[in-house]
């Protein structure tokens, strides 16, 4: 067996390290191997500032290399990953990494080019609303790497456009679009809806019991739509915040219909992040950890039954 390599690609603070841990956390973390792209930059924090340049940029990244990487560990083999330090804006001795059962690639420029979007089973983009991320980023970089607010500020500004040009533009290649947001009378740091964008390139399951049980209700928790983006069947699963944890437990085993292996995902860790010190849990972050992991196992359960009817 192969790895099964998950991408997840966002804007700087979409929430790419905390979706990934949680489902590394999941699926077992002696299962799980996480790699992030920002290693691959081709200059340091203060070379960047000489030079002028962004890392948002893909000529400040070795996306060459990226892609070597990717098929490497596509084939089970290991890497000398470099590992550049956020804390710091320097680079770390590199790091030995042999891939796991699953590899999980997360960071700015995952989708950039076909090379890398091909080594991909599951393609993940995380898409907040901008006055969200901003918030999630001032949070961070303030308390984290040791920015200044006014600073964070200038910077998101600066990046706007790059933003626009090559990070966003990778929406069109994910097969997921994950998008928390919250109700627009609570402040942004309350618990959050989240909108699912489920593309065509995937078989997803069928929600359609839980949905129909929800439209009861005068505000459904729940809703399901089908339309189309960028030229592809998509289906839009909004889940508000209010949603119940025996709707999510029902998603659960639905899903376990299909994959039998989601039965023993441990359900204290889904929908668990972290705030500072405290762990929280959010309902509708399980749901989308759920959606994703299926994916991931229905991938794995697909590559097995082809090993097995060979041999």
């Amino acid at each position: 067996m192969r790895p099964i390599i998950l991408g997840v690609v966002g804007d700087s603070a979409t929430g790419k390290t905390t979706i990934s841990k949680g489902i590394a956390q999941i699926l077992g973390k002696d299962r799980v191997t996480v790699i992030c792209t920002d290693n691959y930059h081709r200059f340091d924090r203060e070379q960047r500032k000489e030079l002028k340049i962004s890392a948002l940029h893909p000529s400040c990244n070795y996306i060459n290399i990226m892609e070597q990487h990717l098929n490497l560990l596509k084939k089970g083999c290991p890497i000398l990953s470099p590992i550049y330090n956020h804390s710091t804006g320097t680079f770390d001795a590199p790091v030995y990494i042999q891939p796991t059962d699953f590899v999980i690639i997360e960071g700015l420029l995952g989708f950039h080019s076909h090379d890398l979007r091909d080594h991909f089973d599951v393609k993940v983009y995380l898409d907040p609303p901008e006055d969200l991320r901003v918030t999630w980023k001032l949070n961070r970089d303030t308390t984290k790497r040791g920015y200044k607010k006014d600073e964070v500020l200038a910077i998101l500004k600066k990046r706007e456009e790059l933003s626009e040009k090559y990070i966003r533009a990778q929406k069109q290649w994910s097969d997921i679009i994950v998008q928390f947001y919250p109700k627009e009378s609570e402040k942004v740091n309350a618990q959050l809806n989240v909108k699912l964008l489920l593309r065509s390139t995937l078989a997803h399951p069928d929600l359609n019991e839980v949905v129909n049980n929800s439209n009861g209700d005068s505000k459904p928790s729940i809703r399901l739509n089908v339309g189309r983006y960028h030229d592809r069947l998509t289906e839009f699963l909004d889940v508000s915040d209010h949603v119940e944890s025996e709707q999510v437990k029902r998603i659960k085993e639905i899903l376990v219909q299909y994959i039998p292996e989601l039965e023993y995902l441990p359900s204290k860790e889904l929908g668990i992040y972290t705030k500072g010190t405290d762990r929280n849990h959010s309902e509708t972050l399980a749901i989308a950890q759920m959606l994703i992991v299926y994916q991931l196992l229905v991938t794995e359960k697909v590559l097995r039954t082809r090993l097995e009817e060979r041999f």
